[in-house]
């Protein structure tokens, strides 16, 4: 799917063409995950495709020794989930000795990747990292003192692998644990249960219809630690497997979130009528009175919930904010039961679904204007000192910085005006020379989250250094969206992922906003000179 321009071919055609293209999808555009791939060769010999995984685990390797997307710390998961993925095929004993001699220099060459990593990071928030990494260095130093002891597979040396400073080598455990006396692991477990199946008694394996928690990983893990589930996750794995080239994502299928943020994104330029049909079935398909969840077998989310609500809103469906009741706080919104961390982005999309609503239905000022003027204070409250936002699903500040301007900018009025101030400096502050934004480099997605931030921040009317702005990054997105892009992985969940289709949306949302800025602008000029 290409974010590229064909000549001739309009706004509406192209987001026409990209709805049809994500309704026709039933798995979703995400890559496949090294993480998650790793993870289902360590676990699941008896899946068929197996070489092609290892063939995959070997290229994908990178001169450093690591595995993964991002800087360093973010390579963390991923290289310990291919050194032990390399080390469970080497222990099995089945692979040729060709195949042995490269996992067995993979493996070396990963070890002195992670011993180089810095011993107490600051490591990403990502999803469990807390259970998953102990429990990878745990299956790692298990591994290696099997291998070296049975003398099979020479050539490993070096100290066993310590947890790395930040975490806690008894978490797995511990949760489990605490678990076992309750009878039953908590939903929000099961996405990521691979860091947990070493420490989980028969009683505590969930069941699941389709794979558990969304993940391959999860699943692989639960078969290979309780066999009767085994069946079952061939058929699951099988079916993903042939989606994606005997590979796997993260979180599959991904069709909630897809459709939402396409939904979303698109609508902030204009959804084409021709679009909307399908975007009002998938409103209505989606949206769920007891919460929406984001992929089956996960749990129901304010972030999921609100963007339901927004795009049926954007929509014009009848249908109210009241399933994002379960998830107030009193201040804000709770992502999830039993959340750690808020998140700055769920909050923001629940208020531009506030706001939508209001819009709409202005007698239900009552119920809700007062939880909007709430959840702008708390927003506000978290804005950087710098002017910018951060939030723990997106690596970059441009994405939780776009979300947060574009709800306080429609509810926040004079109350919020600093913040939006602030964060249009920090952004214009923070451009490339080639008209981009990026927190690792140059990137169209954040330039599309930079371009709405500055939209939104531009009235009543632009200042210079706006246009500025918004002139190179226009020139940028023209000539760096072509066919065939592969856009950097800056999303969160166990690791890094890109989800392709929403970022085109945001693209080409962005570049339709320019389009008819410069038009307007146009339009306003041509008005002067007959005026004069």
């Amino acid at each position: 799917m290409s974010i590229s321009t064909p000549i001739g071919t309009s706004y509406a055609e192209r987001a026409t063409s990209l709805v049809v293209r994500v309704d026709q999808d039933s798995w979703g555009s995400v890559r496949p995950s090294l993480y998650e791939t790793a993870r289902v060769l360590s676990a699941a010999p008896w899946l068929p495709e197996e070489s092609r995984r290892i063939a995959y685990l070997l290229e994908q390797q990178a001169p450093d020794g690591s595995w993964g997307e991002g800087p360093l710390p973010y390579r963390l998961l991923p290289t310990l989930s291919g050194v032990e993925a390399a080390l469970a095929v080497l222990r099995r004993g089945t692979a040729s000795a060709e195949v042995t001699g490269r996992l067995t220099a993979a493996v070396n060459r990963g070890l002195d990747a992670l011993r180089s990593l810095p011993s107490a990071g600051p490591w990403p928030d990502t999803a469990a990292a807390e259970i998953l990494v102990p429990s990878l260095v745990a299956e790692i130093n298990e591994k290696l003192d099997s291998l070296i002891t049975g003398g099979d597979i020479p050539g490993f040396g070096g100290p066993r692998l310590p947890v790395p400073g930040g975490f806690n080598a008894s978490a797995p455990a511990s949760v489990a644990r605490r678990y076992e006396s309750v009878g039953s692991l908590p939903v929000k477990f099961h996405h990521t249960f691979e860091g947990m199946e070493s420490y989980i008694s028969p009683s505590l394996v969930p069941d699941a219809d389709g794979l558990l928690g969304s993940s391959p990983a999860a699943t692989a893990a639960r078969a290979a630690r309780f066999p009767a589930t085994t069946a079952q996750a061939v058929d699951e794995l099988t079916a993903v497997a042939q989606r994606y080239d005997g590979l796997f994502p993260e979180a599959t299928p991904f069709l909630v979130v897809e459709r939402l943020w396409v939904a979303a994104a698109l609508a902030r330029a204009h959804l084409p009528a021709a679009a909307l049909p399908t975007v009002r079935g998938w409103a209505e398909e989606i949206y769920d009175p007891q919460g929406v969840r984001g992929a089956p077998g996960l749990m129901t989310d304010a972030d999921d919930t609100a963007m339901a609500v927004l795009v049926a809103s954007l929509v014009g469906l009848p249908y109210d904010p009241a399933p994002l009741d379960l998830f107030h706080n009193g201040s804000h919104y709770d992502c999830y039961i039993g959340e750690d961390t808020g998140s700055v982005t769920a909050n923001a999309h629940a208020l531009q679904a506030l706001v939508s609503h209001l819009r709409r239905c202005p007698t239900a000022e009552l119920t809700y204007g007062p939880r909007a003027a709430k959840l702008c204070d708390w927003l506000t409250g978290q804005q950087q000192a710098e002017g910018h936002w951060t939030d723990k699903w997106h690596a970059s500040p441009y994405y939780a910085t776009a979300r947060s301007v574009t709800a306080l900018a429609q509810y926040g009025g004079h109350h919020a005006s600093e913040a939006v101030r602030s964060a249009a400096a920090w952004t214009i502050d923070t451009q490339r020379a080639d008209g981009s934004w990026g927190v690792w480099g140059s990137t169209v997605e954040e330039t599309a989250y930079a371009v709405k931030i500055l939209l939104s921040a531009a009235t009543p009317a632009p200042q210079p250094q706006h246009t500025r702005a918004l002139d190179l990054a226009e020139t940028y997105l023209h000539t760096a969206s072509h066919p065939g892009h592969q856009h950097p992985a800056l999303w969160h969940d166990k690791t890094l992922y890109a989800p392709t289709a929403v970022i085109e949306a945001e693209v080409l949302a962005a570049r339709e906003l320019l389009r008819a800025r410069r038009a307007a602008a146009c339009t306003e000029a041509d008005v002067e000179r007959t005026d004069a």
